[in-house]
């Protein structure tokens, strides 16, 4: 069907041995295997990636409108970047916020998302798990909308 493109902020390349605690030991080669294995059963392809650098992340958004939808781990940029929140506001496909932790029962500067208000949905505090409930929902919603498409092409023909 087509290419949900997974992006993810800083400090994620650390999964797995960055606080385990809060984050889990799952590594994000784990996390983009699970997104792959999800996707392909849903008949789409990943497009992953990850940068520690915001202007690339924005780069990466820019690239990725031509995807399906866009599921996106801003990790502390979710909290600080307007440029990253503009950014996604371009891309014409669903976009998924996603986040490993519930944000919202952490510290309160984490309870603020640029992100939040140009997304489709947002699915916090699941784990790795979340990724997948994302590239879900971005195959559900991109399903619906070209359902609506093509009734709206069969309506006008």
């Amino acid at each position: 069907m087509g290419t949900i493109t997974v992006l993810n902020g800083p400090n994620l390349n650390l999964l797995g041995t960055r606080e385990p605690a809060l984050y889990g030991t799952a590594t994000l080669a784990d996390v983009e295997e699970l997104c792959h294995r999800t996707a392909a059963g849903l008949g789409h392809r990943v497009d992953f990636h990850q940068t520690n650098h915001e202007g690339v992340l924005v780069d990466q958004v820019q690239a990725a409108r031509g995807s399906a939808g866009v599921v996106v781990n801003a990790a502390g940029l979710t909290h600080t970047s307007i440029a990253l929140r503009d950014a996604l506001a371009t891309v014409p496909g669903p976009v998924v916020e996603v986040h490993l932790t519930n944000i919202h029962a952490r510290e309160p500067f984490r309870h603020t998302s640029y992100v939040s208000g140009v997304a489709d949905a947002v699915i916090a505090g699941c784990g790795p798990d979340g990724y997948a409930y994302a590239v879900r929902h971005v195959a559900a919603l991109c399903s619906s909308l070209c359902s609506e498409r093509q009734l709206h092409d069969l309506a006008r023909a």
